[in-house]
């Protein structure tokens, strides 16, 4: 058996009133992809907190290169050897590109910082990687992804022995999660130990030699890699995966919503024409970066339409305003909940209420009724099964998940007709996605209209009564009943130049 390059045990993290970690043993070996898996709140990000040096455990040890260490802070463990992508980027946005790589290690020259070759070491570092960033660039003006790629870059130090990777596709195009998949493979085979968190069953398929389930800040078990994907689901959470999906309403058949030959400014969605009807869930599939995300954002006015027309409840709305959308009873959940959705250092409630205040019994005229208005936003969090059901919490401290059901409440508490829910699980676990599968379907079931954009082909499959399928900007097949397949969409995913599958009048 390989040596571990990092082991931990009895690893104990406590928090007022609650308990992270409790007694956790991992180990991690040379050349092994150890995947962490469990629900938001299982001691994950805990858990790799800690052994990077970002948090100080309350009781346990931990052993890098077989010897006891105390890691004082995120210096000492990268002196080890041991870096850390987390999901909270820790790059300085008003600093460039290149000063952000080198940071902590800046070169000189007679006592002065060697500008020209940070610039250097820096193209050096993104071309190894085949990122296409240019290094005079300030970090503040990057989009997420490249922010992603930046911090990826950062991690790779030539000493590097352990590399912790927080849910590191969750903001790539398919393309660049392909490299990075690609960076891991390279880095197994130099040895180096890999901790990589995903709730994405494909990405433990394909990378993982071991996974540790956690639940609850304790050890469940660490099993093989190529564990059937049923079994880790009930590993961590006690259920089977036909109980993640409920059962769909009969659809209606009026039309609430409908786009006729839309087309974008930036070109990003092209001659897109599709339908959304009272009770019925309707899917928007295709690889990252394929449209499907930007169609949801053009009906809600958030992309500019350059022709085409978008009509919401008999009435023409192209290229309104979102607030207009609005008034029209129909709410726009954003993919990105943390750049887009949420007052992250706010208390939970603004981010809940801020679209409703003016709504009875919020507000009375012009005022606002504070006790009112917490009592609506923690109604709605337990309704939403948000753990704890705290309003005034700010948005920041709750995991992923709950963050997810925070803005999905925002959005149940407008009461509309029709929901945009753009890639409305991103980020979140199995137990999580319960609670959103739930209130999408009894939204359907109550006769709302909801538009699913979703990466996720699981969710397509079992989740929407009708599924359009983008590819490069243009819609490639609408495809209902038995058509709803994996074979079928991934053909029409691949093939972009073919004909919608069926026309709509």
């Amino acid at each position: 058996m390989t040596e571990p390059v990092l082991r931990v045990r009895g690893l104990t993290k406590k928090y007022p009133g609650v308990t992270a970690l409790d007694q956790v043993d991992f180990d991690l070996r040379r050349g092994e992809v150890h995947v962490l898996f469990g629900e938001n709140g299982a001691g994950k990000s805990t858990l790799i907190s800690i052994v990077s040096g970002a948090q100080r455990p309350d009781g346990g040890t931990i052993e890098a290169g077989g010897r006891a260490v105390e890691l004082s802070g995120v210096a000492a463990a990268r002196a080890l050897g041991i870096s850390a992508v987390f999901q909270e980027f820790s790059l300085m946005p008003t600093m460039t590109v290149a000063e952000n790589l080198v940071m902590g290690s800046e070169p000189g020259r007679f006592g002065f910082v060697d500008r020209r070759r940070i610039r250097r070491l820096a193209r050096e570092r993104l071309d190894e990687f085949g990122f296409r960033i240019a290094p005079d660039r300030l970090v503040e003006t990057l989009s997420r992804a490249e922010q992603q790629m930046v911090e990826i870059a950062k991690a790779f130090r030539p000493e590097l022995s352990v590399l912790i990777l927080d849910e590191p596709t969750a903001s790539l195009t398919d393309e660049e999660a392909e490299r990075l998949f690609a960076l891991v493979e390279e880095a197994r085979g130099r040895g180096i130990g890999i901790i990589y968190i995903t709730h994405r069953m494909a990405e433990i398929r394909r990378l993982a030699d071991r996974v540790t389930v956690l639940r609850d800040g304790r050890l469940v078990t660490t099993v093989p890699g190529d564990t059937p994907d049923e079994q880790l689901i009930n590993l961590m959470t006690g259920r089977v995966v036909e109980d993640l999906y409920p059962e769909l309403p009969v659809p209606g058949t009026d039309v609430v919503l409908a786009a006729r030959g839309l087309t974008t400014f930036d070109g990003s969605v092209r001659n897109a024409s599709f339908e959304l009807r009272a009770g019925e869930i309707v899917g928007f599939a295709g690889l990252m970066g394929s449209g499907k995300s930007a169609a949801a954002r053009a009906c809600f006015g958030l992309e500019r339409v350059d022709s085409g027309t978008v009509t919401i409840a008999g009435q023409d709305l192209t290229g309104a305003k979102p607030a207009a959308v609005m008034k029209s009873g129909v709410v726009y959940l954003p993919s990105d909940r943390k750049q887009e959705g949420l007052f992250l250092e706010r208390p939970l409630r603004e981010t809940v209420t801020l679209p409703w205040l003016r709504r009875a019994p919020m507000s009375t005229g012009p005022l606002l009724r504070p006790g009112r208005e917490r009592a609506v936003a923690g109604d709605m969090l337990r309704r939403m099964q948000l753990s704890p059901a705290d309003p005034e919490r700010p948005a920041a401290s709750y995991s992923g998940g709950n963050q997810q059901k925070g803005l999905l409440g925002r959005a149940l508490l407008g009461e509309c007709t029709t929901y945009l829910l753009d890639e409305p699980t991103v980020g979140v676990d199995v137990g999580a996605r319960v609670t959103i599968y739930e209130r999408i379907v009894a939204l359907a079931r109550a006769g709302s209209a909801v538009l699913v954009v979703s990466s996720e082909l699981p969710e397509i499959l079992h989740l929407c009564h009708r599924v359009y399928v983008f590819s490069h900007g243009q819609i490639t097949a609408e495809l209902t009943g038995a058509d709803i397949n994996e074979e079928m969409i991934l053909r029409h995913m691949m093939h972009w130049g073919e004909p919608a599958a069926k026309d709509i009048a």
